[in-house]
């Protein structure tokens, strides 16, 4: 593992293709020791964010690093970053065994690790299966024993729950809980919001490219949805009386009673334009925090949280 107590830091990653950016001043950090999980409708950015994280698409400004080293300055990045972005990505016609070894080899790990790892999957049983022949779950399997081999600080992975089955999920979260237990730093998309409260410390959402909510993934209280004429004075004020607020797709959200907000909004005389008390479980907050104008299914106002991730 790399030296050092910071996480995975991303700061202010741009990404705009000629006139449209798909990504705007994404700014949060994952801890060591924690789970963040980065949620958002499909087409908001998340996958962008990953792989410019990743040095496989180059941002048009701002920068990751892990631990606080880029990507692309590590020595032999598979031992400080584990890295599983498409389950399907792995050659079909190479065995699992063969697979895993390749990958051992270019990470110089001996063979008793990659067979350690592959029975630690659960796939010590089909080594000598074709990859193609291997189900979605068994291939997110694959990819988690892939992302670990090298012992890595920090893992990057894009929809690791893809395919898994109840069984399936919970094997997941206990290793991606054992990893973050053991001081690794864990950042992973998911449409499975009620998994992801479960399990992750930390959500970031992205709406539209930018961060609409930036905050714990365990929500508890009550929380206020406020617009107003002036967002900014408003956020600041309630900041100065201790209140936590967050930015959201249409305004601020609030971790304090409608009461309060109104009137610190009424003593600073800021005109209030919407004022309402929202749920705080994390799947009906996703909808709270993002705009839902996104082509397909994610822009459907009766789409579930879920669907509109995939």
């Amino acid at each position: 593992m790399i030296p050092g107590e910071s996480g995975i830091e991303v700061s202010n990653l741009t990404k705009t293709y000629k006139s449209k950016t798909v990504v705007d001043d994404v700014s949060f950090a994952a801890e060591r020791g924690q789970i963040t999980a980065l949620l958002g409708p499909n087409g908001s950015g998340k996958s962008t964010t990953m792989r410019m994280m990743l040095d496989l698409a180059p941002p048009t400004s701002g920068r990751a690093t892990f631990c606080g080293t880029p990507y692309r300055d590590l020595p032999h990045p598979g031992t400080h970053v584990g890295v599983s972005l498409d389950a399907s990505a792995q050659h079909e016609g190479r065995s699992v065994w063969e697979t895993a070894r390749l990958a051992g080899l270019m990470l110089r790990v001996p063979r008793t690790t990659v067979r350690d790892h592959l029975e630690a999957v659960g796939l010590s049983t089909v080594h000598r299966r074709r990859v193609g022949a291997l189900s979605l779950g068994m291939r997110q399997r694959l990819g988690l024993a892939l992302a670990l081999l090298g012992s890595p600080a920090c893992l990057v992975l894009d929809e690791p729950g893809n395919g898994l089955d109840p069984e399936g999920m919970r094997w997941l979260s206990d290793h991606l809980l054992s990893f973050a237990r053991d001081g690794g730093a864990v950042i992973l998309s998911s449409h499975h919001l009620r998994e992801i409260e479960v399990i992750a410390d930390h959500a970031v959402i992205l709406d539209r490219g930018r961060v609409s909510y930036d905050g714990p993934s365990r929500l508890s209280g009550t929380t206020t949805h406020v617009d107003s004429l002036d967002n900014v004075r408003l956020a600041s004020a309630l900041e100065r009386r201790g209140i936590t607020t967050h930015q959201a797709a249409n305004g601020l959200n609030i971790d304090a009673e409608a009461e309060v907000v109104g009137a610190v909004a009424l003593t600073e005389q800021i005109v209030v334009t919407h004022l309402s008390s929202v749920s705080t479980r994390l799947e009906s907050f996703f909808l709270e925090t993002t705009s839902g104008e996104f082509s397909g299914t994610a822009a459907r106002s009766d789409a579930s949280p879920e669907e509109r991730l995939r």
